[in-house]
C-alpha cells in the first residue's frame, strides 16, 4: 500500500510531521530523541529518559504536551512522597467519600527523577502505566487518553535513589538518552535565552482526537509475515544468551512490534522494514535485560547489554 492511494495514510503521516515540526523548533538538534518520544506516543507507551540535568528532558515533555493541546503534568519524585501524592485520594465531605484526582491524570505526565521516591510509591504507577486505570477504596477511574508517563533519571548520581525494578522498566516501552547537542543547536540555543520550559512558545498543533486516532492508524502499518518472524527469531535469541539472567518476554516482542509499526509511520510508510525493526531493538528491548553476572557500574552493564543485542541483530538472518 503506497500513501498516494490511502488518504487516511496521508494524513496520518501529515499529523506526525506537523507535530515532529513543532516540537523541533524548541527541541534542536535532536531529531532522534523527538523521533522516540512520537514513536512512543504513536503506541500509547511510556518513555523512560536517562541522561545528565539539563539536556532538555523535562523541555522535550513539556513540548510535546504543549503540542496535543493535551493536560500535562509534572510530578517531581522525592524520597518523602507518598502513593497518594501522585494517584489521588479519598477526602470525607461529611457525608461521603469524594476521590480528588491526583497528577497522574492528565494526558502526558512527566515523572521527574523517578528512581528518588520509594519503591512503594514507584509501584503506584504500575496499574496505570499498564492499563490506563487506577484503582482506590475499591473503585477503578480511568486516565484520560492519550495517556503517556516520560519519566527521567539520572544515570550517574546514585546518591539516596531506588533504583526501579524489573517489572517497572518493564511498563517503559523504550528507554531513551537526550545527549548533548550539536555545535549549531546549542548556539542558537544561547542566542535564544530562555532557561525555563515554561518561558517556551509552543502552540498546539494537534488535538487529543487527532492522537487517538494516529495510535489506532499505527496499529494497522502493514507487517509481512516474515518480519512478524524476524521479530519472533529476535526475541528468542535473547533467551538463548546466557550471559543473561533471562530472556525477552512476549510483552517485550509486542512492544517491539508495536514500536516497528510507529517508526515506519514516522519515516512516512505504511509498511514494516527489517530496517525499522533494527533500529528499535535497542531502544525497545535494552532495559528489559540484565546480565547474569551483574556488574556494579549501570552505564556498563547497559552498554554490554547494548553490544550483545547488536551481536544478536548481526547474527540473526534479515527476510530476504
Amino acid at each position: 500500500m503506497t500513501l498516494n492511494s490511502s488518504i487516511p495514510a496521508r494524513r496520518a503521516v501529515e499529523t506526525v510531521n506537523r507535530l515532529r515540526a513543532n516540537i523541533e523548533h524548541t527541541i534542536r538538534g535532536k531529531t532522534e530523541a523527538v523521533d522516540k518520544v512520537i514513536i512512543s506516543l504513536l503506541v500509547g507507551g511510556h518513555v523512560l529518559v536517562e541522561d545528565l540535568p539539563g539536556l532538555g528532558k523535562t523541555t522535550l515533555a513539556y513540548c510535546l504536551a504543549r503540542s496535543i493541546d493535551c493536560a500535562f503534568s509534572r510530578i517531581q519524585f522525592t524520597s518523602d512522597m507518598l502513593p497518594s501524592d501522585i494517584i489521588g485520594i479519598s477526602v470525607y465531605n461529611g457525608k461521603e467519600f469524594n476521590f480528588k484526582r491526583g497528577p497522574i491524570f492528565a494526558n502526558i505526565v512527566l515523572a521527574d527523577e523517578i528512581n528518588r521516591t520509594t519503591p512503594k510509591t514507584q509501584s503506584s504507577l504500575l496499574e496505570v502505566m499498564g492499563r490506563g486505570k487506577v484503582s482506590v477504596d475499591g473503585q477503578t477511574y480511568t486516565v484520560p487518553p492519550p495517556f503517556m508517563v516520560i519519566a527521567t533519571q539520572n544515570p550517574v548520581d546514585y546518591e539516596g535513589t531506588f533504583p526501579l525494578p524489573e517489572s517497572q522498566m518493564d511498563r517503559f516501552l523504550l528507554r531513551m538518552e537526550m545527549g548533548y547537542p550539536n555545535f549549531e543547536s546549542e548556539l542558537d540555543i544561547l542566542k535564544d535565552g530562555k532557561l525555563h520550559y515554561d518561558h517556551l512558545e509552543a502552540d498546539p498543533v494537534v488535538s487529543c482526537d487527532e492522537v487517538v486516532q494516529l495510535q489506532e492508524y499505527t496499529r494497522q502499518v502493514f507487517i509481512e509475515a516474515t518480519v512478524f518472524e524476524y521479530i519472533v527469531k529476535l526475541v528468542r535469541a535473547t533467551r538463548e544468551e546466557q550471559t543473561f539472567r533471562s530472556g525477552v518476554s512476549p510483552r517485550g516482542a509486542l512492544s517491539l512490534k508495536l514500536a516497528s509499526q510507529a517508526r515506519a509511520l514516522t519515516l512516512g510508510r505504511v509498511f514494516v522494514l527489517p530496517e525499522d525493526v533494527d533500529a528499535m531493538v535497542l531502544p525497545v528491548l535494552g532495559h528489559r535485560l540484565i546480565l547474569r553476572n551483574t556488574l556494579a557500574d549501570p552505564m556498563k552493564e547497559r552498554r554490554s547489554v547494548d553490544g550483545l543485542l547488536s551481536e544478536i541483530i548481526e547474527h540473526v538472518a534479515e527476510p530476504s
